[in-house]
Order: C-alpha cells, then sequence, then structure tokens
C-alpha cells in the first residue's frame, strides 16, 4: 500500500481523538468516573428483551452516561439506564433506551456483524484481562441482530471477524426499546482468581441528524488509547476456573461442474463430492484455550468482494474468516504483517494454544498447509505470486509481556517445504506509552529462507539462499487540537515473511502527517486539516516514492463524513521516476431509511502505466449505495471504474485500459437466524493492445452469479445451500463461455460441554 492510501486507514482512529470545540461552554474537567459493584442475580433470567425477571432486582444499576459525540463528554439528548449481574454461568447485560421518537428507531434484519453505524444498537464492551488494553464487544441492533469484535489499544483496532457463543434479546417499546445481553463465562477469558476485578463499557449508537455516540464512561479528546477508559468492574467472585469444551463438526456436498475441452461445448457434470472436518475448542482454564482442526474451510458462499487489479504492483490482501485462526486474534497483529493466516491456504490440521495471564499472553499455532494457493515474491517495486503446489508445515507463535500501558513481544514465524526449503523469521516488537498523548511502536525482524528448487514456477526458487531483515518504528501524537506521527521502515532485499503479508521489500521509508482540528456548530461538527509527506528510496538511495499532500477531513449531518487531499508524487515506473499529481476523495453518507448508506471514493489526475513506464492521466471511482425497502430485505450495490489514457511518442493520446466491477448483493433476512442472498457480479478489462509494448488480449471479462440460503442457530451451528455459477469471456468464440457451476450443502454443529 501506498504511504497516501495507508495514511487514510490510520487516520481513521486519529481523527475521533483529536476534536477540540468551538463556541459552546467551557470543558468541564476530567474526573474519574467510580467504579461499578456487580452482584450474582438474586433469581432467574430469561433473555427474551423484557427487564422484568426477577434476576434484575437489585442488579447493579448504570444511570450516568455521556455523549462522547458529537458532543464533548456532556449530558446524553435521550436517557439510557445500564443493569449488570452475573450467576454460576454467565454474565449479564440488561438495557433500557429511551426514544422520544421510537418510530425512527432504525433497527433492520440482517445477517450477524452486519450493523452498521447508521443503525440503532447498545451494548457492551468487555475487559475481562482488566488490561486497559484489549476488550471483546458484544452489542446488539434494536432487532436483535449481534455485533462481536475484538477491541485492541495496541495497534489492531477493532476486528470483528472473531465470533463467540452469546446470546441477545431486544424489544422496540412505545418509550424506545431495551436489551438483554448474556455471556457464557466460556467466550471469556480471564485470570485466575477468587475474586475477580474486570474493566467495562456501556454503549448506545443513536444516529438522527448526527451519529450520537453514549458511554458510561468519559473520553477525553487528545488521547491514545480507548479501553483504558473502561471502568473498574468488582464483586466478581466464584466463577467457573475453565473445562469447557466445543466440538463442531461439519460435512458438505457439492456437485462441480466444468467446460468439456472443446471451446462452446456444454459444461460436463462431475461426480458428487463430499468433505467433511471438525473444529475442537477446549478451554482448560479460564486464561487458557487450546483449538483443534481437521480440514477447515473458509465456511463462506460468498465469495471476497472482487478488487480491480489492473496498473497494480503489489499483491492484494483479504480478510480470515476461519474460526481456528481467530482465537486471540489480536496476538497474530503487529506492525509488520508477518503473521497472516491465508498464506495456509488449505490446512489439513492444526493445533493451537493460546493464553492470556493478568500480565502474559502468548499463542503458538502448527499446522500442515497441503498447498494449492500462491506466494507472494516481494520486490522494491512491485511483488509477484508464485504457485504453491507443495505441502509444508507452518509454525508460528507470539509472546507478549505487558508492562503497565506498554508491552514488550518476541514473534517466531516458520515454513518447513516438504521436498526441501524454508523461511524462518524471528524478532521482538514492543509498544512504550510514556503518557496520555504519546505511543511509540517499532518492531525489529530476521528472516532466512531456503527457496524450493523450482526454477519452472519462478526464477528465484532455485535452491537459493535468503536472509534480510525488517524493521518498523512509529511515533504518534495527540492533543485536543494537533496530532501528528512520524514512521520509518527498513526491509532489506532478501528479507521474506512465507507466512505473512509483506509484498514490498529493498526499501528504506520515512513518513510523517500533521493535523488541526477544530469542531464548529451547524452543519459540520468536526473539521481537520492536514498535511503529510513521505520518501522512499531503495537500499541504494534510488528515489522509489516521494510525496507531499495536503487536505481537509469533515464530519457533518446524515452521518457523513467527507476528505479530500492533492497528493504531489514522483513515483519510480521501474525505469526512473514519473511526476503524478492527483486529487483523492472519499464521500460517506447515510441520508435516510430507505438509503442507508451511499459512499463514493477514489482519485482523478496523473497516472502512471506500469506495465509500459510512461506517464499518463485516468481515474479511479469506487461507487457504494445500501438500499434497505424494508426491514427484511437490503440491497447493496457497488460499482468501480477505473481507467488511463497514456500519449506513446508520435501518436495521439488513447485509451489503455478500462476496467470495471459491478456487483449486487440481495439478502432477505427471514429472522436473525436465517437469510437467502444472491450475487450477480460482473468484472471486465478492455485494453487497446496497439498502445501496449508487449502482446495483451483486448478484453478479459467473466459474470459470476451465486445463491445462498443460510439457517445459523449459531455461528457454528449452520445449515448453508449454495449455488454458484460462472462465465468467462473469450476472444476465440467471442462470447462467454461457462466456466464453472457448482451445487454446495454443508452443515455443521457445534456441542457444547
Amino acid at each position: 500500500m501506498t504511504p497516501a492510501g495507508r495514511t487514510f486507514t490510520v487516520l481513521n482512529a486519529l481523527v475521533c481523538l483529536a476534536v477540540p470545540r468551538v463556541g459552546g461552554a467551557a470543558q468541564e474537567p476530567t474526573v474519574e468516573v467510580p467504579p461499578l459493584t456487580v452482584s450474582r442475580a438474586p433469581g432467574p433470567i430469561t433473555v427474551d428483551g423484557s427487564l422484568a425477571d426477577a434476576g434484575w432486582q437489585g442488579a447493579v444499576r448504570v444511570d450516568t452516561w455521556f455523549e462522547t459525540n458529537p458532543g464533548d463528554n456532556v449530558p446524553p439528548k435521550v436517557k439510557n439506564v445500564g443493569y449488570l449481574a452475573y450467576d454460576d454461568k454467565f454474565f449479564y447485560a440488561g438495557f433500557e433506551f429511551e426514544d422520544p421518537e421510537p418510530r425512527k428507531i432504525k433497527a433492520p434484519l440482517g445477517d450477524r456483524d452486519n450493523v452498521p453505524g447508521d443503525t440503532d444498537y447498545g451494548g457492551i464492551i468487555l475487559d475481562a484481562r482488566n488490561d486497559g488494553k484489549t476488550a471483546m464487544m458484544f452489542l446488539a441492533n434494536a432487532s436483535g441482530i449481534q455485533y462481536d469484535a475484538m477491541a485492541d489499544d495496541t495497534g489492531s483496532g477493532e476486528d470483528s471477524s472473531p465470533d463467540y457463543f452469546w446470546d441477545s434479546s431486544s424489544r422496540i417499546t412505545p418509550k424506545g426499546w431495551t436489551l438483554e445481553i448474556r455471556v457464557p463465562f466460556s467466550s471469556l477469558r480471564y485470570p485466575k482468581a477468587d475474586v475477580q476485578t474486570w474493566r467495562i463499557m456501556l454503549y448506545r449508537n443513536y444516529p438522527r441528524e448526527y451519529r450520537y455516540q453514549m458511554f458510561n464512561t468519559r473520553l477525553p479528546r487528545g488521547g491514545n488509547c480507548f479501553i483504558c477508559r473502561s471502568v473498574a468492574l468488582s464483586g466478581l467472585a466464584g466463577l467457573p476456573s475453565g473445562g469447557n469444551l466445543i466440538l463442531a463438526p461439519y460435512v458438505s456436498a457439492n456437485r462441480a461442474s466444468a467446460p468439456r475441452d472443446d471451446l462452446g461445448s456444454p459444461l460436463k457434470a462431475e461426480p458428487v463430492g463430499g468433505d467433511a472436518g471438525i473444529d475442537v475448542k477446549w478451554t482448560p482454564t479460564a486464561s487458557v484455550v487450546v483449538d483443534g482442526t481437521i480440514n477447515p474451510d473458509f465456511s463462506q458462499i460468498e465469495s471476497d468482494v472482487a478488487q480491480i487489479a489492473a496498473n497494480e504492483r503489489f499483491a492484494l490482501n483479504f480478510p480470515e474468516k476461519r474460526p481456528f485462526f481467530l482465537e486471540g486474534v489480536d496476538l497474530f497483529s503487529t506492525p509488520i504483517q508477518v503473521l497472516y493466516t491465508r498464506t495456509i491456504t488449505a490446512p489439513r490440521w492444526g493445533v493451537r494454544g493460546t493464553g492470556k495471564g493478568a500480565r502474559t499472553s502468548f499463542t503458538a499455532l502448527l499446522s500442515e498447509d497441503g498447498g494449492g494457493g500462491s506466494a507472494i515474491l516481494p520486490g522494491p517495486l512491485s511483488s509477484d505470486v508464485a504457485d504453491q503446489d507443495f505441502r509444508s508445515l507452518v509454525g508460528v507463535g507470539r509472546l507478549r509481556r505487558e508492562m503497565g500501558r506498554s508491552f514488550v513481544s518476541l514473534l517466531f514465524s516458520g515454513r518447513e517445504i516438504r521436498g526441501g526449503g524454508h523461511n524462518r523469521v524471528l524478532g521482538p516488537d514492543f509498544q512504550w506509552r510514556p503518557g496520555d498523548r504519546d505511543t511509540v511502536t517499532g518492531q525489529f525482524l530476521y528472516s532466512h529462507s531456503a527457496t524450493p528448487d523450482r526454477p519452472e514456477v519462478a526464477g528465484e526458487w532455485n535452491g537459493q539462499e535468503l536472509s534480510g531483515h525488517a524493521a518498523h518504528a512509529w511515533w504518534s501524537h495527540s492533543t485536543r487540537t494537533i496530532d501528528w506521527f512520524g514512521e520509518y521502515r527498513d526491509f532489506g532485499d532478501e528479507f521474506r515473511a512465507d507466512n505473512g503479508f509483506v509484498p514490498q521489500v529493498g526499501f528504506r521509508d520515512r513518513f510523517g502527517e500533521v493535523g488541526y482540528t477544530f469542531r464548529p456548530e451547524g452543519f459540520l461538527r468536526r473539521v481537520r486539516v492536514f498535511t503529510f509527506g513521505g520518501y522512499t528510496t531503495d537500499r541504494e538511495g534510488g528515489l522509489l516514492n516521494r510525496l507531499v499532500s495536503v487536505g481537509s477531513g469533515m464530519d457533518g449531518r446524515w452521518n457523513s463524513f467527507f476528505r479530500v487531499w492533492y497528493v504531489n508524487e514522483r513515483i519510480d515506473s521501474g525505469e526512473g521516476p514519473l511526476p503524478v499529481q492527483r486529487v483523492r476523495f472519499v464521500l460517506q453518507a447515510s441520508p435516510s431509511r430507505l438509503v442507508s448508506g451511499l459512499a463514493v471514493e477514489g482519485f482523478v489526475g496523473e497516472e502512471i502505466d506500469f506495465s509500459n513506464h510512461r506517464a499518463g492521466t485516468g481515474a479511479n471511482v469506487v461507487a457504494r449505495a445500501t438500499v434497505r425497502p424494508t426491514n427484511h430485505l437490503e440491497l447493496r450495490l457497488n460499482a468501480s471504474r477505473r481507467w488511463l489514457n497514456v500519449t506513446p511518442v508520435g501518436a495521439p493520446t488513447g485509451r489503455l485500459f478500462t476496467a470495471q466491477v459491478e456487483r449486487l448483493r440481495a439478502t432477505y433476512t427471514f429472522t436473525p437466524r436465517m437469510f437467502v442472498r444472491g450475487i450477480v457480479q460482473y468484472v471486465e478489462t478492455i485494453r487497446d493492445p496497439r498502445l501496449f509494448l508487449d502482446e495483451v488480449d483486448r478484453r478479459s471479462a467473466d459474470i459470476s452469479t451465486s445463491a445462498l440460503f443460510a439457517y445459523k442457530l449459531n455461528w457454528q451451528t449452520v445449515v448453508f445451500l449454495g449455488y454458484g455459477d460462472a462465465s468467462t469471456f473469450t476472444e476465440d468464440t467471442e462470447h462467454f463461455e461457462p466456466s464453472d457451476r457448482q451445487l454446495f450443502l454443508k452443515v455443521s454443529y457445534a456441542f457444547q460441554r
């Protein structure tokens, strides 16, 4: 990712911190919120959305809330009340959310984790380790759709990939809505102690003309952490010490059809195939988890959302979704992404241990990869991929030691290739928080590799030995009005991370940014102006990229966000640096209940034709819309278009290529457990072969469709019935020829003890 693209992700976190207030009342001094003391429920609690059960009588009541956005820790515009209790097996949270206009409550039905910021939801953010760094999020909307995630102050932010076992129920009432949450202690990770002290946040999202966010604690602006602001929770005693076991076997059947040898011939049906596997999770103690898997799968009928790869120099990244890899996912997050579990393409088996004590955390994983995927071959200017058609043994591990709000860590990653070859990576990383405003992060890694002797697959794979280093340093500073950060990266030419996602090596990168934020009253509630710059060279000091940028980001009415910035760059095309000037932009809004989401982002201006090493002009525009005709039906439309114009020597300007992706996804949700989904996707690239130095196809295109019926009792007890087909354009026939067809059934059930 380029520095310009990378900084947008970073700033999403920063803009929530440096947000002063202009006008209005003077700021109240920050006062620590008193701790909460929870007691055992005096009676049973049924999770049905009603707080009339005897178990809620005498539960700790939380009346004090703060509006942290757009207000600056001011009293909320609506009343919120929370209740907390526990028994021998579960932790409970109940909520009464008042609303002066209940008809405006936005709570569409949808799949798990489909709870966007433009809907009404609430819940708890629970730090059972009491480390002030990581917490588990259990949130649900007013229709009972669940969202769970891992929130992490150490660098990875919020990750919704993990799923946990828990229950919730909601009810819309004449005064607003109510919510009940029940979390099994077996889903939580806490240290061994007779009397526990945790930390907790209670949260409500209330989207109207603006997105109002309310917590039971203050979130001072200009800080460098989020989980650290949670409130101490005491009174937990006699909790279970472990012993929970989950067995989740699955069986699947599919019938595929592949094309015959002759073009234009119909697809040939293959015999019905089947597969089976199992995931096992055992918690010998409340803080240690042992995971095992045999032949896991991605459990997804929906393919990854297509990304335009035309004129891209580096490999694209996709998220992990397999349950085996998601326990303690925060421990896989380091400044250098040396652990990227999707590189384990076809695990035949795997075993993993994860532990989180009061001050020490660890994870260790061992798996056999059956191969079949692609390995990244990184370089300073671009990356390539090679077919990984061999088995290998993969081992990764990380040990992290907490020191107050800081930590130090040691990581190892290794891949031993059957038939010869290996990749081994080792090194420390750390995070230091000297105060509430500064965060310093660093990582150093050393790798040693012996490539497989497969030159017919990749020229680099000739049995040679490679060794190199990778270093990353980051310092960020944030106050109420000013934020800045600086970054330095140094990667040796021969550094490799075969179990990670490191598509670029052989460079040194310096990057910095400074921003100033103010908050007016009116349509806009936050405005941040910024400037950033970067300078990247190869190992000999040759220029790879130089950039300077200036821009602004704004939050406004209709839950809108707008960001525009001008970028002036010099980029090495492979035969020397070329100038590039462009304007980048992002616009997001939620204008109404019907059109709940609109977004447009991209760039326009000068561009480089990397295939032919020359300058040009072009644009890349991505548009998204979410339309909800009813609470049950959701339509998502995505359209991407990228084009590049060039002027060859002695010839007029022409269109080098136009690439586009159109995608329509329709989901009808009957209940929070059952839905049907259909997807149609079209991907096309049109090229002018006369403008390319090498021979290329004039047109490449694919059309794919899929349909899915899903029933989910929980995230590991599921029934999937799916159908998919695809057609590919062939220049020989000038038609779309069927290329694939599949009918798929999967049944999985989680047995718990």
